[in-house]
């Protein structure tokens, strides 16, 4: 399975960017997919997550800035980020956890938010 993230950037804090991650497999066969960030010198982060039934999960961080959605007939997720802060740079992996238990990371995308 192979996931690509695109969609990332650089913005002036306030502004928007919409990350995008598609996967070569059917996201039928996805129980949950997220976004990870890793910024410089820190551990990767959990941002947000959706399961296969619409739940969704956010950090405590990006709660009412950032929504995570997907489409099923594109196998694609989205990451709609507004009011993007400096401390939202990092580079943004997609991830997708499948149904028999494997795991699956895309490449990152780098966004770059300046004060």
């Amino acid at each position: 399975v192979q996931l690509q993230a695109s969609g990332g950037g650089r913005v002036q804090a306030g502004g928007p960017l919409r990350l995008s991650c598609a996967a070569s497999a059917s996201i039928f066969t996805i129980n949950s997919m997220g976004w990870y960030r890793q910024a410089p010198e820190k551990q990767r982060e959990l941002v947000a997550t959706i399961t296969s039934s619409g739940s969704t999960n956010y950090a405590d961080s990006v709660k009412g800035r950032f929504t995570i959605s997907r489409d099923s007939a594109k196998n694609t997720m989205y990451l709609q980020m507004n009011v993007l802060k400096p401390e939202d740079t990092a580079v943004y992996y997609c991830n997708s956890h499948h149904w028999n238990g494997v795991d699956y990371w895309g490449n990152g995308t780098q966004v770059t938010v300046s004060s």
